[in-house]
């Protein structure tokens, strides 16, 4: 007992000491209003003894300055209290300074803390600079706020030390805290009645300081008295905490910011100092709620700004270390779906929100206008950055922290709420898309749900059950906020929430196809029926849409029907059946832009075209293509050219990139059918072997070599279709390079072993197909291909290397058979070798006359030049006897001929050029 009167009398001591400076402060603040009023006597008493003549009866009464005229009520009401913060106040007028005047301007922390409100340019400047008006702030005032936190801390500590030491019953350690609360806020009503309130003020923030602390030691006693205690139940704690949070939104608005901000941050901490980290329970989710709207209340009409982010922050923190303590995933995400409902409706200071545009994608679009150069137009106003905030900060949340269909359900309700609260509100119209696209996220990355659906599959659960409703449920609730969108789709967010309402649905079941495979637990039939109700549901939307002047939305609801229905077929069809549906899509899409002028039925025409050719190519694919039956095959790559071909001559004439697309489509198309007709025609030597054969190399080769060669002859266009035509031709002609390269190197015949075997006819066999088809296309490229330039030589010089290989190939193929790997050459075949090569050599300088080619005639000479080289340093040596007389007569004659014919051709040819 004797320690705990020492205690007693030291809180005492305390107590005097502290009360010491507040009653000199008192007193020094009377003792200055008396010695001014003596002053203002004296001086009238003297003037009235200094002046002449009788005294006046009356004093003459001061002509009142003219006042401002007052603008229309209606104006005054036709924006809100946020769009007038913006605007140039009035001016007051000149009076003489009072004390209670002055106890009623709270210049504070950064942002107006009066009536009157500052002109636009301030408040654009003040943006930047508001972090380091705030550090200047507490670096000049730091002393009240320890001043506010250490009296804070006394109500919360004296708690504690009541329930350490049994002093008191828990009743009235509750009151105590309570009363010493209510005693620090009456202490500071007190001096800011006398000595005013703010940084100007005789007693500076002192007011601010007790009535902060007193607030958070009454928040603390009304929490201990219900987590602690257990004194009364949840509707009497409601009821005190209401009760404070309405008493510090007047004192808010009596006192200014500062006071603002430290009960809200007392508030926000004092269920962790009074528990002492035991007290995470779900009843705490409304109480933080409350400190929210405490901040977000007071600053609707004080218009500080930073005190709305300061209390969202502290409410949206102190409810997710409630989650993380183990208060309950659901109440977290109730919270976050309520402070979205706070940040909306309270900064507007109406129950119906009615938000200023521009929304926040019209924001964003005049953004990137601006970096065009165009004019950016108005910013975004308070309430909607505030709403804009919150709503994402609560969608990350809700999609990271939340699992289940808490998660997935509270971003749905919230997301047709915020359509809802929007529909007089054009500044938040556009913020239900990111719950939406939160939702979407969510079912990509909940592997965990997936996994459990999954295992449900139809050959997992038990006999006689019905499959779970999880994908269901799931695209329902996409579908319904795709239908809220759809709703919402007028005004200046028309096109963000038309291009939600037809993506979020049909994303939706894309992704759980992909992610959840349905197919495997619902089957696929009932699954596709899923996904064809979302390609009715767009459907309805084309058509509810198709009044508007704006096509724009009625076209991405067709896209989007377009692409659920091939989804629906892709579930149900087999290869050729869904390669021949989506034609049958590309041509209906090419119809629909002829009667409609639509640019989007372009894009789809374009992807359709990309998904026939990975079904052509890949999926199923050559592969398919090569063992499946004639008739679906044939079915298949018909259709499919047949498609694009009627797409092309539906699309309108302005259309000239899709057009382009279509017409290389139906080549390349065209292109691979020959490839695979060709290589199920061809007798296979060995179904895994032939692969790496010769002649198979360059089957595989040869399409791509046609549909470079396509899209080069259609250059012409200008502008980005020529520049699509070079890039693809560049990337057909360097799949087709590889192949080729294989077949000339590794698959060689000479060198290839069993797998380099000759097959067919002389001269009519594989090596024709392998090596001269190839070089005839290259050099009929080079002579007749537009766009080509310096690579016109490189390609003719390419195709004569692929004609000389099979020349020199089939010569040895005449001497030895299909296989032309054995060592050695026989004396007949060199003899040939020469033969051939004077033959070209004529074959050369004879076009070279026909065409007055100088670089014809100066290649046939090179070929004459490599047959004498041949002859004298190769043949000589393997002939004897006549054989070689004749030899070298004939050569010796060939050569004088040739060297006559070249020498009147060059004759001629400078005959020409002379002439002209």
């Amino acid at each position: 007992m004797n320690e705990d009167f020492f205690i007693l009398m030291g809180v005492l001591l305390a107590a005097v000491l502290l009360a010491t400076p507040i009653a000199t402060l008192v007193l020094t603040l009377r003792q200055r209003r008396l010695s001014a009023r003596v002053a203002k006597l004296e001086a009238a008493f003297e003037a009235a003894l200094a002046g002449p003549g009788p005294a006046p009866a009356e004093a003459p009464r001061a002509e009142p300055l003219p006042q401002p005229e007052r603008p229309p009520a209606d104006m005054i009401e036709a924006v809100g209290p946020w769009v007038r913060a913006g605007r140039p106040a009035v001016p007051p007028l000149p009076e003489a300074p009072d004390p209670r005047e002055t106890a009623r301007s709270q210049p504070g922390l950064p942002g107006p803390a009066s009536g009157d409100l500052p002109p636009p340019d301030r408040a654009r400047a003040e943006g930047p600079g508001r972090i380091a008006a705030l550090s200047l702030w507490l670096r000049s005032n730091w002393a009240f706020t320890l001043s506010a936190v250490s009296l804070a801390l006394a109500g919360i500590f004296f708690v504690q030390y009541g329930i350490e030491q049994g002093l008191l019953p828990p009743a009235l350690r509750v009151a105590a805290a309570i009363g010493f609360g209510g005693a620090l806020v009456a202490a500071g009503e007190w001096i800011r009645r006398r000595g005013g309130d703010g940084e100007e003020a005789p007693a500076l923030l002192l007011p601010s300081t007790f009535s902060a602390a007193g607030l958070v030691s009454i928040y603390g006693g009304i929490v201990a008295g219900r987590l602690l205690y257990g004194l009364y139940g949840p509707e009497l704690t409601l009821v005190g905490l209401v009760a404070t949070t309405l008493g510090a939104v007047l004192l808010g608005w009596r006192h200014g910011p500062f006071l603002a901000a430290m009960g809200l941050v007392g508030a926000g901490a004092a269920p962790f100092l009074v528990a002492g980290g035991q007290g995470a329970t779900a009843a705490l989710y409304p109480y933080y709620l409350l400190v929210a709207f405490l901040g977000l209340a007071v600053d609707a009409f004080r218009l500080w700004r930073w005190v709305s982010v300061l209390a969202l922050a502290i409410g949206t923190g102190g409810a997710f270390l409630m989650y993380l303590g183990g208060a309950g995933q659901g109440g977290w995400a109730l919270t976050l779906g309520a402070l979205v409902l706070l940040a909306v409706v309270v900064p507007g200071r109406a129950p119906v929100p009615e938000h200023a545009a521009p929304a926040p994608s019209e924001r964003l679009t005049a953004a990137v206008l601006l970096a065009r150069g165009a004019d950016a137009g108005p910013r975004l106003s308070v309430p909607v950055q505030l709403a804009l905030g919150m709503v994402a900060a609560a969608s990350f949340a809700l999609w990271y922290t939340v699992e289940g269909f808490w998660s997935f359900g509270t971003l749905a309700v919230l997301a047709v709420g915020l359509v809802v609260l929007s529909l007089r509100a054009p500044g938040i119209g556009d913020l239900a898309l990111l719950p939406a696209a939160a939702f979407l996220l969510r079912l990509w990355t909940d592997l965990w749900m997936a996994s459990q659906f999954t295992g449900l599959a139809l050959g997992s659960r038990p006999p006689e059950t019905s499959p779970p409703a999880t994908v269901t449920a799931l695209l329902a609730l996409a579908a319904v906020m795709s239908v809220a969108f759809a709703g919402r789709a007028f005004g200046s967010v028309r096109r963000p929430l038309a291009l939600g309402a037809v993506l979020t649905a049909p994303v939706a079941a894309a992704l759980l196809e992909f992610r959840w495979a349905p197919g495997l637990v619902l089957g696929s039939l009932p699954w596709a029926l899923h996904v064809m109700a979302v390609a009715a549901l767009m459907t309805w939307f084309a058509v509810r849409w198709s009044r508007l002047e704006d096509r724009r939305p009625m076209a991405w609801a067709i896209l989007s029907a377009l692409a659920s229905v091939s989804l629906a077929l892709f579930l149900l069809l087999d290869a050729a059946a869904l390669t021949l549906a989506l034609a049958v899509l590309v041509v209906a899409a090419a119809w629909l832009d002829r009667r409609l002028r639509l640019v989007e039925m372009g894009w789809f025409l374009q992807a359709g075209v990309a998904a026939i050719s990975y079904r052509l190519v890949v999926d199923p694919g050559l592969v398919w293509a090569r063992f499946a039956p004639a008739l679906p095959m044939l079915a298949a790559f018909a259709g499919a050219i047949a498609a694009v071909v009627g797409a092309r001559r539906l699309l309108p004439p302005e259309r000239r990139l899709e057009r382009a697309v279509a017409e290389s489509a139906a080549a390349a198309w065209a292109a691979l059918l020959v490839n695979v007709l060709l290589t199920r025609r061809f007798p296979l030597i060995d179904p895994v072997e032939s692969v790496n054969t010769h002649w198979f190399l360059t089957l595989q080769a040869l399409p791509w070599l046609v549909v470079a060669g396509a899209q080069l002859w259609r250059i012409g266009a200008g502008g980005r279709i020529d520049l699509l035509r070079r890039v693809v031709a560049a990337g057909a002609f360097a799949l087709a390079l590889m192949p080729l390269g294989l077949a000339v190197t590794t698959a060689n015949p000479l060198g290839a072993g069993l797998r380099g075997e000759i097959l067919g006819l002389p001269l009519l066999d594989t090596l024709f197909l392998a090596y001269a088809l190839p070089g005839a296309l290259f050099l009929l490229g080079a002579r007749h291909l537009p766009g080509l330039g310096r690579l016109r030589v490189a390609l003719a010089a390419l195709g004569g290397a692929f004609l000389l290989l099979w020349a020199v190939l089939e010569i040895r193929r005449l001497w030895h058979g299909p296989r032309i790997d054995a060592p050695g050459v026989l004396q007949g075949e060199l003899y040939s070798y020469t033969v051939a090569l004077l033959a070209g050599g004529a074959v050369l300088l004879w076009q070279a006359v026909r065409l007055r080619s100088e670089l014809l005639r100066r290649l046939a000479m090179a070929v004459l030049a490599l047959t004498v080289a041949k002859v004298f340093l190769w043949d000589a040596a393997g002939l004897s006897g006549l054989v070689r007389v004749l030899s070298f007569f004939c050569l010796g004659l060939v050569l004088a001929g040739m060297a006559w014919l070249n020498t009147m051709v060059r004759r001629a040819m400078a005959g020409d050029q002379g002439r002209s």
